[in-house]
């Protein structure tokens, strides 16, 4: 086996140790309950609205913003 065989497996195994790792390790923390800070969430709910974003060929895009 040369050097260039070691290197790539080399590679591909530190690839799949990463991967792997990322998939076992806990999560952080839940942003439902808290905050990214850690403090806790804002009282009420947010308000509520909604983005539609329209374009046709040959037409100007459009953004149309609706907060209910």
């Amino acid at each position: 086996m040369d050097w260039q065989q070691i290197v790539a497996l080399a590679i591909v195994g530190i690839a799949a140790f990463l991967l792997v790792r990322s998939q076992l390790r806990p999560r952080g923390h839940c942003l439902s309950k808290a905050g990214p800070c850690g403090c806790s969430a804002a009282t009420g709910p947010a308000p509520k609205g909604s983005i539609t974003y329209r374009a046709r060929k040959g037409e100007r895009p459009q953004v149309i913003v609706k907060m209910v």
